[in-house]
């Protein structure tokens, strides 16, 4: 059986639907989640969608991730802009990441148009709210389906 695509969430995305709605939506993480499902189930991936406040646990799931899955969609939340730990993760993952942001991080405040998530990333979908996890599975499975059951082409 093929490995997940793990969908990493990080500090805070506990909280959409209620957080500033007007930069983030009115979508619960349940909501997102839900999509996720579904999209995954269309374009033939299986999922591991999970969310945490502690850098350290997203950290430890990147390093799962290793051996336990085909690719990782991170919406790392403000850990974007700070974490150099996390990127040194996803680097030795060495696998294909996505990264998702609900907002589009250069039309806001200037210390979140950095990301270091996107030193590690294929792809960066942001500023499409909820849509950029489907997005983010539809360009994942491509990305898969191109390198093959053998890894990389």
């Amino acid at each position: 059986m093929a490995k997940p695509v793990y969908v990493l969430n990080g500090p805070n995305l506990n909280l959409l639907g209620v957080r500033e709605p007007a930069v983030y939506g009115r979508d619960t993480l349940d909501d997102v989640k839900a999509m996720a499902q579904a999209k995954a189930s269309a374009v033939h991936l299986a999922i591991d969608f999970r969310q945490s406040n502690s850098e350290g646990e997203l950290i430890g799931w990147v390093q799962d991730a290793r051996g336990q899955a085909s690719g990782i969609i991170i919406n790392a939340g403000g850990l974007t802009h700070t974490s150099v730990a996390l990127l040194d993760a996803l680097q030795a993952a060495e696998l294909p990441v996505i990264e998702v942001h609900l907002s589009n991080i250069f039309r806001r405040e200037s210390f979140r148009n950095h990301s270091y998530v996107s030193l590690a990333a294929t792809g960066v979908i942001c500023g499409l709210g909820a849509k950029g996890y489907e997005l983010a599975l539809e360009a994942m499975a491509n990305i898969l389906a191109k390198r093959g059951p053998q890894g990389p082409a």
